[in-house]
This record gives structure tokens, sequence and C-alpha cells, in this order.
């Protein structure tokens, strides 16, 4: 059940299984972002509580610790007892995340069930990992090990601070790691609870620590921290150079980014387009538009296009836009007024440059930071909201004739996480499968994630993959 007034449990750093004050006892608030106002005040960690975590992580994990003589099954008991809890705790948790994220409530509910499925797909995964014979010439023996990197630096988004604490914890802890993890600074909260769950499942102590604070200062001396043998990190291209560049100076660490993203969606002239529109608007306007792998170019065949256009507009201005706790609301506030301000520069950019505005355009309401599901037709490949990555709800609807100059005008992006096409003809799928750039590629569908697919990026959206 929905419930604004929750007692905020835990606010403070988790190192080494305790809950503790930063060492320079500086806090910094967590916002509503539905009506900016703040929920709490949390520990601010800076290197000297990195050194700490990072140092409880190494115990853990040396040789003859409690954690690294555990059976592999015993791991996947431990994970599968931490998803227990979570599932135990949804309500509790999905308050807590739609109070400090502003998604609805509906969508922090489902957020957490798809990371219960994640913890317990990993948990399978703990005595299945295995090494290889070698056929080796001469009188030799060879075999190859698998073994866990060691202590990994993890540094999470706000858009899905729950299921990317799954995404980041699965694997590492499957496969013995340990772990140092900062979520984003706008959203703490759930972080921190899962934290103590964590304690709670059994983990010994320093295989998990959460460190909250800013990017700049925790985020920083964990990407180049030299007792840190790996990074993983899902935000921003830009921020993704900074911590690429602080690995490589550091030590050589090891470096999966899931960055950035401006993925095309394509809707064939044989589409049904009643679907097609459904499929298009899901893909641009789920999570608020705070998706990496957002539709956010819908191209559409000329043949078509006059008709989607009228559809997609119907349906996003039926889009039911406010507060998140309250039944029924498809959208709720942007994250900050940082990112707040950065959507509705680029709407007015759009307008500017020419791009037709079919509805939208402009806040929602006078308090937080809601913004109307904006529709642009007209768009051209050149204008900002075409190349832009918004992180908004905002649908660019472009217009194409063939399948080979959609393809083309897909690809013509820096970025490279994600794609879609809607079409009845395999062949044409099959084609642009194969033919764009694009991490994942999805047919009559859009950002169909599941626990048992890779996902990640090509060219700036990064390298590595999840799951």
């Amino acid at each position: 059940m929905a419930n604004r007034n929750l007692l905020i449990k835990y606010t403070k750093l988790f190192i080494n299984n305790q809950f503790v004050d930063s060492a320079s006892g500086k806090t910094f608030p967590t916002l509503n972002p539905a009506n900016e106002k703040k929920i709490a005040d949390i520990a601010e960690a800076d290197k000297t509580d990195v050194d700490h975590a990072v140092a409880a992580a190494r115990a853990a994990f040396k040789i003859g610790s409690e954690w690294r003589k555990l059976d592999a099954s015993a791991r996947g008991k431990l994970i599968n007892k931490l998803a227990s809890l979570i599932e135990r705790d949804t309500e509790y948790i999905a308050n807590l995340e739609t109070l400090d994220n502003g998604k609805p409530y509906g969508d922090s509910v489902f957020d957490i069930a798809c990371a219960i499925d994640t913890f317990h797909y990993y948990a399978g995964w703990c005595d299945k990992i295995h090494g290889s014979t070698v056929p080796a010439d001469g009188e030799l023996f060879s075999m190859t090990l698998r073994e866990p990197v060691g202590v990994v630096g993890q540094i999470i988004p706000w858009n899905y601070p729950i299921l990317m604490l799954a995404w980041k914890w699965g694997p590492a802890l499957a496969t013995g790691c340990t772990i140092v993890l900062k979520p984003a600074e706008q959203t703490p909260l759930t972080a921190l609870y899962v934290a103590a769950l964590s304690k709670e499942a059994g983990f010994p102590t320093g295989v998990i620590n959460v460190l909250t604070g800013y990017g700049p200062t925790a985020g920083a001396a964990i990407s180049s921290h030299p007792d840190i043998n790996k990074v993983a990190f899902t935000g921003s291209t830009e921020v993704g150079r900074l911590i690429l560049a602080a690995a490589a100076k550091s030590n050589l660490k090891r470096v999966s980014l899931e960055l950035g993203g401006k993925s095309p969606l394509v809707i064939c002239s044989d589409a049904d387009v009643d679907e097609a529109v459904q499929i298009a608007h899901g893909a641009v306007f789920n999570n608020h538009g705070q998706n990496c792998c957002a539709g956010s170019r819908t191209f559409v065949h000329e043949d078509v296009y006059e008709e989607f256009v009228k559809k997609a507009v119907v349906e996003a201005t039926n889009r039911k836009v406010g507060d998140p706790f309250a039944d029924g609301i498809q959208q709720g506030p942007q994250v900050d007024d940082k990112l707040f301000n950065k959507v509705l520069s680029l709407i007015e950019a759009g307008k500017v440059e020419g791009a037709k505005l079919e509805c939208g355009g402009d806040r929602w309401g006078k308090e937080g930071y809601f913004i109307q599901p904006t529709v642009f037709s007209n768009v051209t490949d050149n204008m900002r909201i075409a190349k832009e990555e918004i992180f908004g709800p905002v649908q660019s609807i472009i217009k194409f004739k063939t399948l080979e100059e959609a393809i083309e005008r897909a690809n013509d992006t820096s970025y490279g996480l994600a794609a879609g096409i809607v079409t009845k003809d395999i062949n044409t799928a099959l084609i642009f499968a194969q033919s764009v750039h694009a991490g994942s590629v999805w047919v009559n569908c859009y950002d169909a994630v599941t626990p048992q697919a890779p996902f990640g990026g090509y060219k700036q959206s990064g390298f590595g993959r999840e799951l």
C-alpha cells in the first residue's frame, strides 16, 4: 500500500556491517522531487570513508576469511535469503523508493520484483561457474580456474536505484567478490535499507559496504583507489570518461561502463499503427523518460507518419501525471532541479529549431519537478532533441522513406546502447538487428530486459555487459 509517511530508518554509512557517521561528520540532504522538500540528512562519505570501506572489503576477501571459506552453494543461499528479505519488505522499500526517486508506487513495486528476480538468478549461478581442462602438448596437464576479481567498486545511478543495486551486487556476490557501493546522492535511501537486510541475511562483515556521498569526492576516491580491483559504473558518458581515466592512472583496474544513449525505434509501413504507438510511447515515457536506453528517436515510415503522429499525441495527452503515491498515476516528477531545467531547455531548443510541438512542452503543476508529456513532429536529425540525450518525457518523431535510410540515420549517433523495430516482416527485422549499432535490439517490443540476457552498449554507450 502506498504510504508517504515513512520512518526513515538508515541515514549513515554502512561499513563492516555497521552503520557509522562519516569521518568528517558531514551530511547532505536528500529531497522529495514531488515537492522539493527535505526527507532526511544523509552521511556524506569522502576519501577517508572510502579507505575504511575498502580496508573492510579487502579483509573480507582475504584467503581464509569467513567469506572466502564459504561453499559456493552457501553463497547462493545467502543471496536467496537477501532476496526473500527484500520480498518480505517490498511495501516499505517501494514507498521509500517513490519518496526518494519520485516514480509511481506501482513502478517501484515492479522494480523491486525485478531486483528479486535478479538476485535469485545469480544465486543459482554460484556453484555453476566452471573452469576448463586444456589438452596441452607434451607431458603436461593444463586447466583454467575462474576466480573472483576481488574488491569491486560500484557506482549506480538514481533512475532505477534498487534494480541497479541488484544488477551490480548479484554477479559480484555470486562470484565471491566483496563490494563497496556508492548509490546516487539523489537516491541513497533504498541502498542503505538493503544494506541492513544484507546483515540480517547473514553476509559476513566487510563483504558489503555502502557509502553515500557525491561523485567528485566519494565516487572519485572509489575510481582511483589502488586497492579496488574493478569499478562497475552506470551513468553518464561524461562521468564514465573520468572513471576510466582514474582507473588507468591508479592501478589499471578493470572497468565496466554502462553509459548514455540516444536510441532509435523504427516503425515500418507494415506495422500495426495502434500497437506501434503503444510500444513507442512506453519506449520514451516509461520512468518519466529517465532511461538510458529510452527510444527517444522515433523513426516512422512516411506512409504511416501522419496517422502515427495523431495517435501518439492522444496517447501522450492521456498520460496521467501527478502525485506518485496516488492511484493510477503513470508519471511523477523528474529526479531533481538540474535534470528538470535541462529537459525544459531541450524542449525550448526543439521549438526554436523548428520542430512542431504537438503537445506538452512545459512544466506540469506549480510544485515539484513535473514536466508535461511532450511530443514533437517534423524533427530532423540535426536538431538538439534528435542528437542529445534528454532523459525526460520528450518524444521526437522523425520521418523516413526506406529501411536502408532508417538504418543509416539510426547509426548516425555517438551512442549505441539499444534500438528497436516494429514490423511484420521477419527479414526486415533481422536485417535491421544485424545492421544497427546497438548492444540490445528489440523486435515488436522495447526495453525487454531480463536477468538471463546481457545488457550494455557500443561506442560512447560504454563497454562490458550487465547481467
